[in-house]
């Protein structure tokens, strides 16, 4: 017999009719010489309950049945007279497709996320890690979707680059050489004229160079894959492997830029709201007793545009009137996640695009704003900065800090070299990206979201190792 989905199950009214579910057996439990089993295929959160006459079925397979074990059931679609489910199963048949001992990890409730991820590649079988999955996929849709609906295109840049694409972060090195007998030069460094691709290489920290290039011939595109920081970072916003969306769209002013990433961050917690009810409210009761009220308000708020010299006063202000701070917050100072939350989560009490930040700690390839006669810079609105400003517009959220982190790029072939050379940089691997400032160059820009912190937010986790299926991180490569 084809095979019913739970979520086709519970959703269906054909009563006495015959079905078959198959699934892994969540609880079972007995009573007066009656058995119910809890069936979850995955399809939903929800589970379909089976219920079954111990005369009718073998001792032994009655037996074979525990928490964890896979099964076909065959059996009459009725309506259920208990609380909270539409429908159930009246067996006929069972039979087991895979039996589960009881060394089975996930037999108790209430093991600590720690715990789980020491068998990550059981835990998908969770309620709350299914929800979890769930879920992904679903903003994985949302986002093909919204690009697709608004003219973009999927543009698939390398995972393996001789570039860095400047100040992204540390990078593994890919290689065939054996490592035990390298060759290097006179000054010690190493030789890579035997390597695979005869120079030193690495995984990518991001697509957004490569992704410049196709907004500059196709108009609008949009990276989503793969990225890969070397960083000994231990904290729970953190991976060493990780998922980026990256558009870059050709003919984009800063303005229209923040319009973007409010209309897209919007649209998909819409999905998420729209598509992934059951599994919300399941996180809702189980994880985070804000999440859907907190989900709601970002749809309700227009985003707070802020120019970071004006948020280093609202933090110098609240600072003077008894906040605390652990990392200073000075003109200069890269804002930490505590100086963001604070903008976002006490300040405004909404979302934050904050722009307009100093040079000193952004990227290479950032259009500067105007330099006044003083040395500073007029930014977004005719903001005022007592120094040089780059049009950066950085998305801070709630419970997150910051979710999106872009830029217009800088056009100019002549200023951007003024850039490169007043940084000291090594042109050699990117010679590429500046042609594309010499052969009709026109105005672009682009941000980068990190696919993992999109789903902490709509998760309500609170550990970004805990949305993602196996996490990658410092000592950590198993699965």
């Amino acid at each position: 017999m084809k095979r019913t989905k739970v979520i086709d199950a519970l959703k269906s009214t054909a009563y006495g009719s015959e079905i078959c579910v198959k699934g892994w057996v969540r609880s079972k439990r007995g009573s007066k010489g009656i058995f119910f089993i809890a069936l979850n295929d995955g399809s939903t959160i929800k589970n379909i309950q089976i219920v079954g006459d111990d005369a009718n079925f073998d001792e032994e397979t009655l037996k074979r049945i525990t928490t964890g074990a896979c099964l076909s059931v065959v059996g009459k679609l009725v309506e259920s007279p208990a609380a909270g489910q539409a429908s159930e199963v009246q067996a006929t048949s069972i039979e087991i497709l895979g039996d589960c001992d009881n060394t089975y990890p996930l037999q108790k409730k209430g093991a600590s996320w720690e715990y789980l991820r020491t068998v990550a590649h059981l835990r998908p079988r969770t309620n709350t890690f299914g929800a979890i999955l769930r879920i992904r996929h679903n903003m994985a849709m949302a986002i093909h979707t919204y690009f697709h609906e608004h003219g973009y295109f999927y543009f698939h840049t390398p995972l393996i680059t001789a570039s860095d694409c400047e100040g992204a972060g540390n990078m593994f090195q890919v290689t065939t050489k054996n490592l035990y007998d390298l060759k290097k030069d006179e000054q010690g460094k190493i030789i890579y004229d035997d390597d695979f691709f005869g120079e030193q290489t690495s995984l990518t920290v991001s697509g957004q160079l490569e992704g410049e290039l196709g907004a500059t011939a196709l108009g609008a595109i949009y990276t989503f894959g793969p990225t890969f920081r070397a960083e000994n970072s231990n904290t729970p916003r953190h991976l060493a492997e990780f998922w980026m969306i990256e558009p870059e769209v050709a003919f984009l002013d800063q303005e229209e830029l923040m319009d973007l990433e409010e209309d897209f961050i919007k649209y998909c917690v819409k999905w998420a709201l729209d598509n992934c009810k059951d599994d919300l409210e399941f996180l809702n009761k189980m994880i985070d007793k804000t999440l859907i009220e907190r989900l709601e308000g970002v749809l309700k708020e227009t985003f707070v545009r802020l120019p970071y010299t004006e948020g280093i006063r609202i933090l110098q202000e609240a600072k003077a009137n008894g906040k605390k701070f652990e990392f200073p917050c000075e003109w200069g100072d890269d804002l930490a996640s505590e100086h963001e939350r604070y903008l976002v989560e006490e300040h405004f009490k909404k979302p934050v695009i904050m722009t307009d930040y100093p040079r000193s700690f952004k990227s290479f390839y950032m259009k500067q704003n105007q330099e006044t006669a003083d040395g500073g810079s007029v930014g977004y609105k005719g903001a005022v900065a007592p120094g040089p400003t780059m049009q950066g517009t950085d998305v801070l959220f709630p419970s997150i800090g910051e979710i999106i982190g872009g830029s217009v790029r800088e056009e100019n072939y002549d200023k951007l070299m003024a850039e490169v050379d007043r940084r000291g940089m090594d042109l050699t691997h990117l010679w590429w990206y500046l042609d594309t400032r010499k052969y009709g160059s026109c105005p672009h820009a682009g941000f980068g979201l990190g696919f993992e912190r999109l789903i902490l937010f709509v998760t309500g986790m609170q550990n970004i190792r805990d949305v993602i299926p196996f996490p990658r991180t410092p000592r950590n490569a198993e699965f």
